[in-house]
């Protein structure tokens, strides 16, 4: 008999990045683990220093970082903790983003423009990621960006019973906000059994987070609105949708997002806004500022230990969110 054979058991390590220390921990508590200790510095010049204090040898290693600002150091920092681990010898790494930095550069619409989202993905396959985990990409053909199993989680499921759980299913009229999203806005319609309306709005290309129109297609009149995306940033466009909404006679409005970016104007946007509610998950640390009443945010971390569990039991993600594409 050739070779040596052993009788240890698979390994599951956690790690997390600075960014989004509180989610780490949530979904550690929801996998009956701990995060292993990490040291993790900045040098006077802005450099990141990473070793961990536990040996990851063997290992199926998870290194979770959500990309919240500021935003270039987090992504930063993933890759070195994804290089550390390579060089420590981990059997596996998967990079976990609950929220996917430069998602939204994922095509060129004018010339001479970067793919940011493809380079991102190059960048973690180079540092030596072998699979991405990823809730809510901004458009789907992001997982063909990387060279390797990417697992797409999906938060409408909790969103939407959410939703269905507060609101008279009857009076329930789901809408895009644009164009882009009108796929996900039926996934919804279907879990609730709402009617579909559309904000059909044009976008002024040369200025990010500008809209320079928006009209509502469908009947909202007395309705109550849920406006549902994949994220709200400077929430200038969907509160100009949610006002559009307003003046077609809606009686309500409702916005469910998977990611809060919540930038810049965003809280005075959010407070002074005619929607009743705000409803997004934890993929990225709500801001001190936007902790309000009308404000919701859910937790994202069991549907991560849970991906986390059916990848290291070699098990099936896909039927954690059947229905769900």
């Amino acid at each position: 008999m050739s070779g040596i054979t052993t009788s240890g058991e698979k390994k599951l390590r956690l790690f997390s990045g600075r960014a989004h220390a509180e989610l780490a921990g949530e979904v550690a508590r929801e996998l009956g683990t701990e995060i292993v200790p990490t040291k993790a510095l900045d040098f006077a010049n802005g450099e990141i220093y990473v070793r961990f204090l536990d040996s990851a040898r063997g290992a199926d290693c998870f290194v979770i970082q959500s990309h919240t600002a500021p935003i270039n150091q987090w992504i930063m920092e993933q890759l070195i903790m994804i290089d550390a681990l390579k060089r420590a010898s981990a059997r596996s790494i998967t990079a976990i983003l609950p929220f996917y930095g430069y998602a939204r550069q994922d095509k060129k619409h004018l010339g001479r423009e970067p793919i940011s989202a493809r380079l991102v993905a190059d960048l973690l396959r180079t540092a030596g990621a072998d699979r991405l985990m990823a809730v809510d990409l901004h458009t789907a053909q992001i997982q063909g960006f990387f060279d390797g199993p990417v697992d797409h989680l999906f938060a409408l499921p909790m969103l939407a019973d959410y939703v269905g759980e507060k609101v008279d299913r009857s009076k329930l009229t789901i809408v895009s906000p644009d164009a882009g999203r009108v796929k996900v806005a039926d996934q919804w319609c279907d879990r609730l059994d709402a009617p579909l309306a559309i904000i059909h709005k044009r976008r002024d290309m040369t200025q990010a987070n500008t809209i320079l129109s928006a009209e509502v297609v469908g009947d909202v009149k007395g309705r109550v609105c849920v406006l549902v995306d994949d994220m709200i940033d400077t929430a200038g466009t969907i509160c100009a949708a949610a006002d559009a909404l307003f003046d077609n006679g809606a009686a309500d409005v409702i916005v469910a997002a998977t990611h809060g970016v919540l930038s810049g104007p965003a809280a005075d946007r959010l407070k002074n806004s005619r929607v009743s509610e705000f409803v997004f998950t934890n993929t990225l640390p709500t801001p001190a500022q936007l902790q309000l009443d009308k404000v919701t945010t859910l937790s994202i971390a069991p549907s991560i230990a849970a991906a986390i569990r059916e990848v290291f039991e070699d098990g099936s993600v896909t039927s954690l969110f059947e229905g769900v594409h």
